[in-house]
């Protein structure tokens, strides 16, 4: 008897969506409500909505250019690693000896 549901062939893999991966899909929607909220702050204060749309549509798409770029750079963990590489001393000075006598 065969079965008609799929056999879900991702275990273990992160998710994608459309190229971006893991955390930058969290990233693309956390930026998309900010910019829904920044819409409305403007909408509100009383700028007209055609500049309203083009500010929200030209910051939308330069949002959404560089976190697919940050996606394809560093990938899954890349951005992680990255950041953890800044916090590395580049040089440690000891000035006794001490550290090494015990």
């Amino acid at each position: 008897m065969s079965s008609v549901y799929p056999i879900n062939k991702g275990i273990n893999q992160s998710i994608e969506f459309k190229g971006l991966k893991a955390q930058y899909i969290w990233y693309l929607g956390v930026g998309v409500v900010g910019l829904m909220i920044v819409f409305a702050v403007l909408f509100i204060i009383g700028i007209p909505s055609l500049i309203c749309v083009a500010l929200i549509g030209a910051s939308g798409t330069v949002m959404v250019i560089k976190i697919y770029k940050m996606s394809r750079k560093y990938g899954e963990y890349g951005m992680m690693k990255a950041l953890a590489s800044r916090q590395i001393p580049k040089c440690i000075k000891v000035r006794s000896r001490l550290v090494f006598t015990k």
